[in-house]
């Protein structure tokens, strides 16, 4: 299919680019900018006038994975889900492994890409970094490879043995494979629901202190120098650990860093009286750790923004808040949280979208030959895209939203920006209804 997008303002971060500029899209790839090459002919017009023709997102951070009824050990793609991420314009998805849907098999890696739904974006499952996601064993995290997992985790579960994290990282530098760790302490994280501090003290709950953070990340470093292993730091969330990032990166270290949607708005306070909405993973911050957050984002020591989408259902919300269940539904969202940032921080648009377009697509670069070209529309790229009315305000309800999730402490709130149209490999795969 060959297509004319016209008239649209056209913002490319990866190219610099912000102005009124026509597309054209041929086999699924950007065919030209601006002019149309010699002899195009369009099987079909967009107009596009009064919208942005943005890339397609990129979420490093997005858990759309469900187990199959009776069997907890497979993993299916949630559609429902998928249709949340084309919603927001979200067309590539990093899939983090958890507990209940463990990717440490390569058959389990296959069968789930087998059946992702055509044009529905692009899936890249993380494979498991030990077996069940139990921090004792190594996955065969080479063959994993082979069967389409693109970097390693732990999810959530954190390896406790650091002999095991060791030896992750020597397998993962000598075949040039990439780990995404979550930096936490462990010892330090259990029982933990909020962010220590006065706050939490008010509120009578556990708090996850900074040095959680601070000290996985030490241990991380350190390891890292011996080995060269290439890591990305999932969801930072405090000031001390930006700190050591900041130090990190100094030094030549070869790590990538995210931040969650979550994170960069919101603070331990927002928790008000126990709203199990706010309970989440990392927990929200203090003043000091958003302001870190938002300064590592502005000047790109964080590479990208997150989603930080978790599938929680009403059972899960509604219990007390020590034993409700983290997380919050985020790919509908991570567009116009994006866009609230720069208008709140009056950044230009460019600056605050590469944060989920081309810096995320860089962390992904060399992971994959597949992957070139994500998050940017310049020439040869995939036609992955998004058309947004930058100018609409659109309320978050339960109504408003495409997950089978609808918990999020954005509830209630104005958000800018509303995707109109989403286009994967230049095919339409999501429009707005009016």
């Amino acid at each position: 299919m060959r297509l004319h997008i016209a008239n649209g303002r056209l913002i490319d971060p990866a190219h610099d680019l912000d102005g009124l500029q026509d597309l054209f899209i041929a086999d699924g790839r950007v065919a030209a900018v601006g002019q149309a090459p010699d002899g195009f002919q369009a099987d079909h017009r967009i107009e596009a006038a009064g919208l942005a023709v943005l890339p397609g997102l990129v979420d490093l951070s997005a858990r759309v994975l469900r187990p199959e009824p009776g069997t907890a050990a497979e993993a299916r793609l949630s559609a429902a889900e998928l249709r949340a991420a084309l919603a927001g314009g979200v067309t590539t998805l990093a899939l983090p492994p958890d507990a209940a849907t463990p990717l440490d098999e390569p058959a389990k890696v296959e069968a789930l890409l087998r059946e992702a739904p055509a044009g529905h974006g692009r899936v890249l499952p993380l494979g498991a970094l030990t077996v069940g996601l139990r921090g004792e064993t190594l996955a065969e995290m080479g063959l994993l490879a082979q069967a389409g997992c693109v970097a390693f985790s732990q999810g959530e579960s954190g390896i406790v043995d650091t002999r095991v994290l060791w030896g992750a990282m020597r397998y993962a530098a000598g075949q040039g494979l990439a780990l995404w760790l979550r930096p936490q302490d462990p010892w330090l994280a259990q029982g933990a629901v909020v962010a220590a501090g006065a706050y939490a003290d008010r509120l009578g709950l556990e708090g996850l202190p900074p040095q959680a953070e601070a000290l996985a990340l030490q241990t991380i470093f350190e390891l890292q120098r011996a080995t060269g292993a290439r890591v990305h730091l999932s969801r930072l969330s405090t000031a001390r650990g930006l700190d050591l990032l900041r130090a990190a990166r100094r030094e030549g270290l070869p790590v990538s860093a995210d931040v969650s949607a979550n994170s960069l708005h919101l603070t331990d306070v927002d928790i008000g009286y126990f709203n199990t909405d706010f309970h989440l993973r990392p927990p929200l911050g203090g003043q000091r750790d958003r302001d870190a957050i938002q300064a590592a984002l502005r000047e790109g020591l964080a590479d990208a923004l997150c989603s930080d989408h978790a599938v929680v259902d009403d059972g899960g919300k509604s219990v007390p808040f020590p034993h409700s269940q983290p997380g919050a539904t985020g790919l509908e969202l991570l567009l116009s949280l994006a866009l609230k940032w720069a208008r709140d921080a009056r950044l230009p648009l460019p600056q605050a979208l590469a944060r989920v377009t081309s810096g995320p697509a860089a962390v992904l670069r060399g992971l994959s030959p597949a992957l070139a070209g994500l998050g940017q529309l310049g020439v040869g790229a995939p036609a992955d895209m998004c058309l947004v009315d930058l100018e609409a305000e659109w309320l978050v309800t339960p109504g408003a939203l495409q997950s089978h999730s609808r918990h999020t402490p954005f509830a209630g709130m104005m958000l800018p920006g509303r995707v109109r149209a989403t286009l994967v490999s230049g095919r339409p795969a999501w429009e707005t209804p009016v």
